[in-house]
């Protein structure tokens, strides 16, 4: 295989795990909406099935006439499209990752992640689709690990707060600047360095947390250095 075979192979393998990973993503968020749906069906069923109850029982002491009639139908019909349009849970954000538990973590980085696409160079792409198949397959260790245990302040300090703040930090760069040399690397290349580094480790902990090395993952004392504090650093 010539060395351009070779790279259109990679290419290709590339471009399907990215198709894969969103593909998963779209899944998961039909899923989601299918279970939001059937909750808000449920709840409009049961705050109108409250709302006639009462008024039947009202009607049994005293008649509603047209007036009552016209009242209770006007709280079935608010009841019912305020709970129909009531705002879902907002996209995730950097603090509430830190916030979130751990067993939803790797789900609701990914969907933070995948927000901050295309805000980021070509090349980090290619890392945020890695990273965001890596925290799929860490998603049922993390469901089996306690909170409690400092395995898991190990990987929520990774996930949750170095990888939001490599990626904070390169957006607070001006557009421009990003691509301009500055000690001996650009912007650019400190974020797709820096995001190599945590799908390295994401890799690693996943390794630790199936072998069941929960000691090693918690004492091995290897962080990603964030470097890229702000327009200074960068």
């Amino acid at each position: 295989m010539s060395e351009v075979d070779a790279q259109i192979a990679r290419a290709s393998e590339a471009l399907e795990r990215a198709r894969e990973r969103r593909s998963s993503l779209s899944r998961r968020a039909g899923r989601r909406r299918e279970g939001t749906v059937i909750r808000r069906v449920g709840a409009i069923a049961l705050a109108d099935g409250l709302i006639i109850a009462i008024a039947l029982m009202i009607g049994m002491v005293t008649p509603l006439g047209t007036l009552g009639a016209m009242i209770v139908m006007g709280l079935l019909i608010a009841t019912t499209l305020v709970i129909a349009f009531a705002r879902t849970d907002a996209a995730p954000t950097p603090e509430k990752l830190a916030e979130t538990p751990l067993k939803a973590l790797p789900l609701q980085t990914e969907q933070w992640l995948e927000g901050q696409r295309l805000a980021l160079p070509a090349p980090a792409r290619t890392l945020v689709d890695s990273i965001g198949v890596k925290l799929e397959t860490l998603s049922p260790q993390l469901a089996r690990l306690d909170e409690r245990e400092p395995a898991a302040a190990e990987v929520r300090k990774l996930v949750a707060e170095q990888l939001p703040e490599l990626v904070k930090s390169y957006q607070q760069v001006p557009e421009p600047l990003r691509r301009t040399e500055r000690n001996g690397a650009t912007p650019d290349a400190q974020l797709v360095e820096g995001l190599k580094v945590i799908d390295q480790e994401i890799a690693t902990m996943t390794a630790q947390l199936a072998q069941g090395d929960l000691d090693l993952l918690a004492t091995r004392g290897r962080y990603l250095q964030i470097r890229y504090q702000g327009d200074e650093a960068l």
